[in-house]
């Protein structure tokens, strides 16, 4: 791979703190469109159901986050790791790691409550929650930054590599 297209050291170290430990730069470089795939579809998806006060939409992504808890992988990566990227030419997104595992279940509380806050009719709750959701959705879909993982890793006492 030719340096240009390596992604920064930022990005690097951002996808290592979650739980790419194993992975050389050149490979966390290969990887990082497939790994903010399903953050990118969570995000769009979160802020849709949000802006529409969708609770069905909102509902349902409680279940993919279930999923990404308990499956080797997140339900979307499949989709990712199926199709896509061989139209990209570019590898699959392996395992995910036990910070996405905690990110996946904050994720379902916060639905839940979100979800909750419509459901009651307490929209400025809803928004509020479902858009601070849909913006750190959007954070590491866009720069890798995964509060969760930096959550977990600290609580953890996980040591990140370099």
């Amino acid at each position: 791979m030719s340096d240009s297209k390596r992604i920064s050291g930022f990005r690097c170290t951002n996808i290592r703190r979650q739980g790419y430990f194993t992975q050389t730069e050149e490979e966390i470089s290969e990887l990082a469109v497939g790994n903010r795939f399903a953050y990118q579809l969570c995000a769009v998806l979160v802020i849709f159901g949000t802006v529409t006060a969708n609770t069905m939409l909102l509902g349902s992504m409680i279940g993919i986050t279930i999923l990404a808890m308990i499956l080797p992988n997140h339900p979307f990566d499949y989709i990712y790791n199926g199709g896509i990227r061989h139209m990209i030419d570019k590898p699959a997104v392996p395992r995910r790691s036990p910070q996405l595992r905690f990110a996946c279940a904050i994720a379902t509380v916060w639905l839940a409550a979100t979800v909750w806050a419509f459901s009651t009719g307490d929209l400025t709750l809803g928004y509020w929650l479902g858009g601070s959701l849909g913006a750190v959705a959007t954070l590491v879909g866009t720069l890798d930054v995964c509060i969760p993982s930096i959550i977990y890793n600290a609580v953890m006492r996980v040591k990140v590599p370099a």
